[in-house]
């Protein structure tokens, strides 16, 4: 199968920043959608995907009617589950408790939250049902499960690199053959 453009474009900025969001639904601040459509200018898409999170899929929205893409809302691609932690600051949890999560997200998620794996396993699932050039409006974890999925870097690798909101990763997404799973390349970050 011929490759396909897959255009990872993180929600703008949420109301309240500095918390522990995941599955928690905060809205975007005003004026939060603005750059996202800017970094969608130029892409060669055909369909625009987003969390169900309004974070994100008021973004998704703005660049859909923006550009006439049809928007498709798939909450496969949420952020990780912060469970009991969703919502606060890291700086009001157990320190411990957050460093073993870090260092080791799968053996350690937030209380009543979700696995590393558990990530990897939904948005891997969500990156198979694609097939054209798509951008999708997600969440920084997301992103980063789904650079693990389809290039085989751990959890350490993908954290070290920065995604401010806004910021658009492109990856050109090659088809398995039969049982094999998808695999990408990295062909732009933007800022």
């Amino acid at each position: 199968m011929k490759p396909f453009a897959l255009h990872l474009l993180r929600h703008g900025p949420p109301l309240r920043t500095g918390l522990m969001l995941g599955h928690h639904d905060e809205p975007a601040a005003p004026g939060a959608h603005s750059a996202l459509i800017d970094h969608a200018q130029g892409l060669g898409a055909a369909e625009v995907v987003s969390s169900d999170l309004s974070r994100a899929s008021d973004g998704a929205r703005a660049i859909a009617d923006a550009r006439a893409f049809p928007l498709r809302i798939d909450p496969r691609w949420r952020e990780l589950d912060f469970g009991a932690w969703d919502g606060k600051p890291s700086a009001a949890l157990p320190p411990r408790q957050l460093k073993d999560f870090w260092s080791d997200p799968d053996a350690n998620p937030p209380p009543d939250g979700e696995r590393w794996s558990d990530l990897l396993g939904r948005v891997g699932n969500a990156i198979v049902d694609l097939d054209r050039p798509t951008i999708v409006v997600s969440h920084a974890g997301a992103m980063r499960a789904a650079v693990s999925v389809l290039t085989g870097l751990d959890h350490h690798a993908v954290w070290a690199f920065d995604l401010p909101y806004g910021a658009l990763l492109s990856i050109r997404v090659w088809r398995g053959e039969g049982s094999e799973p998808a695999s990408g390349q990295i062909v732009g970050l933007r800022t």
